[in-house]
């Protein structure tokens, strides 16, 4: 299946159409040092972009070479993808916390011949990654030392004469190479068409109605599918106004100035957002200001505007399963959220339907995808008009990614009564106990996740007689636990929270014990990807040692400090 589109919603014509007919209205707001802002209309920010293009041609850029993007999210993350296709390149996004044998392997396999260097923390540890014959610019908020080190963004602007007239790429043209978060090993570098973005944005807006003039928040990486369809995107599609975060310590405060319209974000984060609140206001409280039809409004209104998100008309999550009884919490704050169902290879296939519950599921196919399972292992298997064009230099593997046209997606389903999609688990995460037992890990993840001190988890254990948990605390229980009287009223919470779960599942399934972590698991320690879905394999690669240990402490939870 190929994506076809009209010309007018390609990426570099709706660029065009937004410099012609809003040239200023504010499209970026960037936060600086002391909560500052700096907005760019569509004006500014095509004069700059197309600087650039000029600059990168003035360098021998050729139509389809690849240029590489090393920052956080910004205004200029931005604006270099944008001058990159005006050029005629191809962009290599990196995500921001990357290892340097990582940087290096991306930039090498990619053979990328120039790269943006941008707002990253942790540069003295990444830059020894990048080529030292590699030619390099650097961004506005980027390092000192690589502001120092390569040409700066501003000083090129100011030099250069902008590209002029409407260069375009056909939509079967490739756009980005997309390198997958690494869950599964090796990054892989998924290729993407213009048409196949184009596909998807509007398909969605088919399915989810939306005016000109929304407001959205970027902070997820912009390297990931889901941020750059939900921000770069939706941004091209439907103009409105994009805010970016200053810091992880300001991003409540960023939040809540850009007052999104529309949000996206992961399981992970929802969970926390609801944490937050959870340490603010006992969960006890909450319920009784929710049943009551006088209290409900002001309590959500309140809730909602210190999230920042009281305007919000639509918020969604994807890139992992969520919680069933997450989206009930928030379903009853009034949050309409949808669930979305997409990867690297296809971008986005399935979604909830707003005002339909279908907990527990991604809802159903968008007009144009197809999805079945595989009858003996219920993979989930898709075509979609927005499939890849291949893993980049690697036609074997891109062969062995599909079965008769189908894309294999490693995730296993199923299918309810009314055709909702639910996501039940990787097909290679199921592992077998000593008993010869297959446990799934993923459906009792999502029940140990609920406990309020619970930031991430990980069911694990194959070879054991049963299954173990391991527990990653939120900031809010680790800060909790220096009293040795809430020490012990988590651990006995806890202990009730796996008898309870306990008491859900076959007698295969049932949990030997909590192993709870006060340290986290971070990208950093390589336990999480950037967007901070587990590493299961290594995770268990890094504790697999202990675990005769803790199923031999012989209690219910078993804490483990280092």
């Amino acid at each position: 299946m190929v994506a076809i589109v009209p010309d007018d919603v390609l990426a570099l014509q709706r660029l065009y159409h937004w410099e012609t007919h809003s040239p200023d209205q504010v499209a970026l707001t960037q936060p600086i040092c002391g909560g500052a802002v700096v907005d760019y209309t569509w004006r500014e920010l095509l004069d700059q972009s197309r600087r650039i293009a000029a600059h990168l041609q003035r360098l021998g850029l050729h139509p389809g070479d690849r240029v590489a993007i090393h920052s956080k999210n910004t205004a200029h993350w931005l604006m270099s993808d944008f001058a990159i296709w005006l050029a005629g390149g191809v962009s290599v996004p990196l995500y921001p916390t990357l290892a340097p044998g990582m940087i290096r392997q991306i930039l090498e396999h990619s053979e990328s011949k120039w790269l943006f260097v941008g707002k990253l923390d942790g540069w003295e540890g990444m830059k020894s990654g990048i080529p030292a014959d590699l030619p390099c610019i650097s961004l506005p908020l980027s390092p000192d030392d690589a502001q120092r080190s390569y040409p700066q963004w501003d000083a090129i602007i100011a030099a250069t004469p902008p590209l002029m007239g409407a260069p375009v790429r056909p939509g079967e043209s490739l756009a980005t190479i997309i390198y997958t978060s690494g869950t599964t090993g090796i990054p892989k570098g998924v290729m993407h068409s213009f048409a196949a973005f184009a596909w998807v944005l509007q398909s969605s807006l088919q399915r989810f109605p939306a005016s000109e003039g929304r407001r959205r928040l970027s902070y997820l990486p912009l390297s990931h599918v889901a941020e750059r369809l939900q921000i770069e995107h939706a941004l091209l599609a439907l103009g409105g106004r994009v805010y970016f975060t200053e810091s992880l310590e300001t991003f409540p405060e960023d939040l809540r100035r850009a007052r999104p319209t529309r949000f996206f974000s992961v399981p992970r984060l929802w969970t926390k957002f609801q944490q937050g609140i959870v340490a603010r206001m006992p969960a006890d409280t909450l319920d009784r200001l929710l049943e009551s039809p006088g209290a409900k409004n002001a309590a959500s209104r309140e809730i909602l505007t210190s999230l920042g998100l009281q305007e919000c008309e639509l918020a969604s999550c994807s890139a992992a399963p969520m919680p069933p009884e997450l989206r009930r919490w928030y379903a009853r704050l009034g949050l309409n959220m949808v669930e979305a169902y997409g990867m690297t290879e296809f971008i986005a296939s399935h979604s909830t339907l707003p005002g339909q519950e279908a907990f527990g599921t991604v809802g159903v196919p968008y007009s144009g995808t197809q999805c079945r399972l595989d009858p003996s292992t219920n993979e989930v298997q898709i075509k979609s008009p927005a499939m890849m064009l291949g893993y980049y230099k690697d036609p074997e593997l891109t062969d062995q990614a599909f079965t008769d046209g189908w894309l294999r997606t490693g995730d296993k389903g199923t299918f309810d009564s009314a055709g909702n999609l639910k996501i039940t688990g990787r097909v290679k995460d199921l592992f077998k106990t000593s008993k010869g037992k297959y446990v799934a890990p993923a459906p009792i993840e999502h029940q140990i996740a609920m406990h309020a001190a619970v930031e991430a988890c990980c069911v694990t254990g194959a070879g054991l007689r049963q299954p173990i948990a391991l527990l990653m605390l939120n900031e809010f229980a680790c800060q909790s636990i220096g009293s040795s009287a809430h020490r012990i009223e988590l651990d006995s919470s806890l202990s009730e929270h796996l008898d309870k779960i306990n008491s859900t599942l076959d007698p295969h399934e049932r949990l030997d014990c909590f192993v709870v972590m006060t340290a986290p698991w971070t990208v950093d320690n390589d336990l999480v990807t950037p967007t901070l879905k587990i590493k299961r394999h290594r995770i268990e690669d890094t504790f697999a040692t202990h675990y005769e240990v803790w199923v031999g402490a012989g209690r219910g939870v078993v804490w483990y400090e280092t």
